[in-house]
This record gives structure tokens, C-alpha cells and sequence, in this order.
């Protein structure tokens, strides 16, 4: 399980990410653009992915990984149930949209998530 305060701050540790609200819900960006939102009465994160490691993190569990549904899923809006989620899944997960979204290498960002994590 992840804690909405434990996405949060995981979502704030990036290099250069912001908290802003989109519309009622609490948005986290890079560059002006969103890589993650949280329903917080629901527990649920949407987090944007690239297509391909969309498919590969939604074939681990459909319960806890799965395409927003409409063309949104379509373009790699996926939702993530923070309640069933691993802190350690949830990392890598939200490392890939953070890389997607930012432009960034994902090997460096992986690396300084993982040290971060365990701060948290």
C-alpha cells in the first residue's frame, strides 16, 4: 500500500516537479506538464506512460495497474490503485511517467528514486 502523502512526496522528489491543482484534483507536473494526478477519496493515482511500458505494468496485476478507460488509456493514462499497490512497484511506475513526461533518461531517475525511497 502507498499512502497519498507517500505518493505525493515521492512525486515531489524530481528533479524540477510541482504540485498544482487540476481542477479538484492535486496535479504534479515537470515543465508545465503532468505526469500524475491523485483522487484522493478514492485512493487512486493517474499517472501518464508511455504505450509500451503501459502494457507491460498493467499485464502485473489489473486490480492495481490499468488504462484509463476512453481514448485517455489510449494515450497513456493509466490508473493505479495506491491501495494495492507495492511502495516498490508504485516507484518504478511513477519513475517511467516522471521520464516520459520530463524527456528524461530513465536509468539516472530510476537510481535516484530508489536511494530516495528509502528516506521515506
Amino acid at each position: 500500500m502507498v499512502s497519498l502523502k507517500t505518493a505525493r512526496d515521492l512525486a515531489l522528489t524530481f528533479e524540477g516537479a510541482v504540485e498544482q491543482p487540476h481542477f479538484e484534483k492535486p496535479s504534479f507536473r515537470v515543465k508545465k506538464k503532468i505526469f500524475m494526478t491523485l483522487n484522493e477519496p478514492k485512493n487512486i493515482a493517474c499517472i501518464k506512460l508511455p504505450e509500451i511500458e503501459q502494457d507491460i505494468f498493467c499485464t502485473i496485476d489489473a486490480n492495481v495497474i490499468y488504462p484509463v478507460p476512453n481514448k485517455w488509456g489510449k494515450q497513456g493514462w493509466t490508473f493505479v490503485n495506491l491501495k494495492l499497490i507495492k511502495k516498490e512497484l508504485f516507484v518504478e511506475v511513477l519513475t517511467a511517467a516522471y521520464s516520459h513526461v520530463a524527456g528524461k533518461k530513465r536509468a539516472k531517475d530510476k537510481a535516484e528514486a530508489k536511494a530516495k525511497i528509502k528516506n521515506l
